[in-house]
């Protein structure tokens, strides 16, 4: 049980990392290697000046909800942890983490609604005079995909889970 314990602590820690790079880093949406637009800021590098100029995205419906979804994503898996080790140290023996394992899926939840929603309006999103056909999903965006199962994995692990007797 103590490594299963240990197993589960890792595994949300590593997924709260990952899921803090998806929705803070610059590549959901990458046109080459110079090019790259995320969920605030659209960006290209300068080759004279060797830095990166970026400006705000431009904000509609859409890209609002995809950001207040990872923002949520993020509040959520980070209130499950500080909950699970609250009940690891208060709750009696016996009891389930309900609490824990119910954050983390509505956290997996929200990550999976909002690449949803990037991935069906991307267009409307992204709203750029560069063409969408020469650019692909950057690293973030799969990041965000990544921690879909994860969180839904280790909050089903969390409802699962027992503290020992």
């Amino acid at each position: 049980m103590a490594y299963l314990l240990m197993f589960v602590t890792l595994l949300h820690l590593i997924t709260l990392g990952v899921l803090f790079i998806a929705t803070m880093e610059k590549s959901w949406w990458v046109w080459g290697e110079r090019d790259s637009a995320d969920l605030w800021y659209s960006c290209k590098f300068d080759n004279d000046k060797e830095v990166w100029l970026c400006a705000s995205s431009r904000e509609n419906d859409w890209l609002q909800a995809v950001q207040v979804l990872m923002v949520l994503s993020v509040v959520f898996s980070s209130v499950s942890f500080l909950i699970f080790l609250g009940q690891l140290f208060t709750m009696s023996k016996g009891g389930l983490f309900y609490v824990t394992g119910l954050c983390q899926v509505f956290s997996g939840l929200t990550v999976l609604t909002a690449t949803l929603i990037y991935t069906l309006h991307n267009k409307e999103i992204l709203q750029d005079a560069r063409e969408l056909s020469l650019g692909h999903f950057g690293y973030c965006f799969i990041l965000a995909w990544v921690c879909v199962p994860l969180l839904l994995l280790s909050g089903v692990m969390y409802i699962h889970l027992r503290k020992k007797k």
